[in-house]
Protein backbone atom coordinates (compact mmCIF):
# COMPACT_ATOMS: atom_id res chain seq x y z
CA UNK A 1 0.00 0.00 0.00
CA UNK A 2 1.45 3.43 -1.31
CA UNK A 3 1.08 6.64 0.52
CA UNK A 4 -1.13 9.36 -1.18
CA UNK A 5 1.98 12.61 -1.07
CA UNK A 6 1.27 15.10 1.17
CA UNK A 7 -0.21 18.46 -0.78
CA UNK A 8 1.67 21.42 -1.15
CA UNK A 9 0.17 24.21 1.41
CA UNK A 10 0.44 27.86 -0.02
CA UNK A 11 0.62 29.89 3.11
CA UNK A 12 0.32 33.57 2.49
CA UNK A 13 2.83 35.86 3.31
CA UNK A 14 0.48 37.90 5.52
CA UNK A 15 -1.04 34.85 7.76
CA UNK A 16 -0.65 36.02 11.27
CA UNK A 17 -0.40 32.74 13.86
CA UNK A 18 -2.44 32.88 16.78
CA UNK A 19 -1.19 31.77 20.40
CA UNK A 20 -3.96 29.73 22.11
CA UNK A 21 -3.93 28.20 25.05
CA UNK A 22 -7.70 27.26 25.65
CA UNK A 23 -9.87 25.14 23.44
CA UNK A 24 -13.80 24.98 23.81
CA UNK A 25 -14.90 22.23 21.98
CA UNK A 26 -18.84 21.26 20.43
CA UNK A 27 -20.23 19.43 18.19
CA UNK A 28 -23.67 18.42 16.18
CA UNK A 29 -24.20 14.82 14.53
CA UNK A 30 -22.66 16.58 11.61
CA UNK A 31 -19.47 18.46 12.34
CA UNK A 32 -17.35 19.61 15.37
CA UNK A 33 -16.75 23.12 16.04
CA UNK A 34 -13.29 23.91 17.72
CA UNK A 35 -13.55 27.64 19.40
CA UNK A 36 -9.77 28.76 19.73
CA UNK A 37 -8.92 31.47 22.74
CA UNK A 38 -6.25 32.77 24.74
CA UNK A 39 -6.95 32.93 28.25
CA UNK A 40 -5.40 35.70 30.71
CA UNK A 41 -5.59 36.45 34.55
CA UNK A 42 -8.31 38.91 35.33
CA UNK A 43 -9.94 38.39 31.88
CA UNK A 44 -13.42 37.13 32.47
CA UNK A 45 -14.57 36.72 28.69
CA UNK A 46 -12.17 35.91 26.57
CA UNK A 47 -12.53 36.56 22.68
CA UNK A 48 -12.43 33.35 20.35
CA UNK A 49 -9.65 34.34 17.96
CA UNK A 50 -9.86 31.41 15.84
CA UNK A 51 -12.75 28.76 14.83
CA UNK A 52 -12.13 25.56 13.01
CA UNK A 53 -15.23 22.93 11.66
CA UNK A 54 -14.33 19.78 10.54
CA UNK A 55 -16.73 16.80 10.02
CA UNK A 56 -16.34 13.85 12.26
CA UNK A 57 -14.20 11.51 10.10
CA UNK A 58 -11.95 14.65 9.53
CA UNK A 59 -12.05 15.69 13.38
CA UNK A 60 -11.24 11.67 14.08
CA UNK A 61 -7.63 12.05 12.05
CA UNK A 62 -6.66 14.91 13.16
CA UNK A 63 -6.71 13.65 16.96
CA UNK A 64 -4.90 10.53 15.04
CA UNK A 65 -2.50 12.67 13.43
CA UNK A 66 -2.25 14.89 16.83
CA UNK A 67 -2.00 11.55 19.26
CA UNK A 68 0.96 10.20 16.76
CA UNK A 69 3.03 13.62 16.69
CA UNK A 70 2.34 14.03 20.25
CA UNK A 71 4.16 11.07 20.68
CA UNK A 72 7.26 11.70 18.26
CA UNK A 73 7.55 15.21 20.09
CA UNK A 74 8.03 12.94 23.61
CA UNK A 75 10.36 10.96 21.92
CA UNK A 76 12.50 13.25 20.98
CA UNK A 77 12.20 15.91 24.14
CA UNK A 78 10.97 14.09 27.13
CA UNK A 79 7.09 13.27 28.44
CA UNK A 80 5.03 16.52 28.53
CA UNK A 81 3.49 16.85 32.16
CA UNK A 82 0.07 17.35 32.95
CA UNK A 83 -1.85 18.34 35.29
CA UNK A 84 -3.84 15.55 36.53
CA UNK A 85 -5.09 16.30 40.52
CA UNK A 86 -8.22 17.56 39.12
CA UNK A 87 -10.73 17.61 36.62
CA UNK A 88 -11.89 18.72 33.33
CA UNK A 89 -14.70 20.82 34.84
CA UNK A 90 -11.97 22.14 36.84
CA UNK A 91 -9.96 22.99 34.35
CA UNK A 92 -12.68 24.69 32.25
CA UNK A 93 -14.55 26.81 35.54
CA UNK A 94 -12.53 27.56 37.30
CA UNK A 95 -10.99 31.27 37.92
CA UNK A 96 -8.27 32.36 35.74
CA UNK A 97 -6.87 33.98 38.60
CA UNK A 98 -6.22 31.08 40.38
CA UNK A 99 -2.82 29.39 40.60
CA UNK A 100 -2.74 26.14 39.83
CA UNK A 101 -2.20 23.40 42.52
CA UNK A 102 1.07 22.47 42.29
CA UNK A 103 2.70 25.19 40.26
Amino acid sequence: MSQKPIPDFKIPEDLEAQYVNFVRIAHTPSEFIFDFSLLLPGIVKPEVNSRLVMAPTAAKLFLRALTENLKRYETNFGEIAAPGSHSLADDLFRSTDQPDEGN
